[in-house]
């Protein structure tokens, strides 16, 4: 399976005065966060909001911003999330595409919104209980 990118809108949730970007988001449901370029936090006027240790594909530690808030745009969906400052490519992961109820389609190396779910994005809010025996 080769690498899956996808076309999404990417707005400061608090100023709606700045034009939304869109991004050819590398998309990666191994990876949990909405990873951003520094150039993208700036262009957004994204506030730093935090400080997060973020542990890289090689392994290797290191501290960056966590900005936000940010609203992705994605089809008819969208999502508030806060993003790691990282990278040259924005990467858009598993915490943002559960929120939106995305689905990674490998045969055709796209993403999309969840064919079960088609015109409302659907969440599971609490666990399944077992029974006690």
């Amino acid at each position: 399976m080769g690498l899956i990118h996808a076309d999404v809108e990417l707005a400061n949730a608090r100023n709606d005065a700045l034009y939304p970007m869109t991004v050819h988001a590398l998309v990666d449901g191994g990876a949990l966060h909405l990873c951003i370029p520094q150039h993208v936090a700036t262009q957004l006027e994204l506030p730093v909001l935090d400080r997060r240790e973020v542990t890289i594909a090689d392994g290797k530690a290191q501290t960056v911003d966590y900005v936000g808030p940010v609203r992705i745009r994605f089809a008819n969906r969208q999502c508030l999330v806060g993003a790691l400052v990282l990278g040259d490519q924005p990467l858009l992961g598993a915490i943002p595409m559960e929120d939106m109820d995305l689905v990674i389609s490998p045969s055709r190396q796209t993403v999309t919104v969840n064919p079960a779910s088609p015109n409302i994005a659907a969440s599971m809010v609490m666990g399944f209980r077992t029974a006690h025996l």
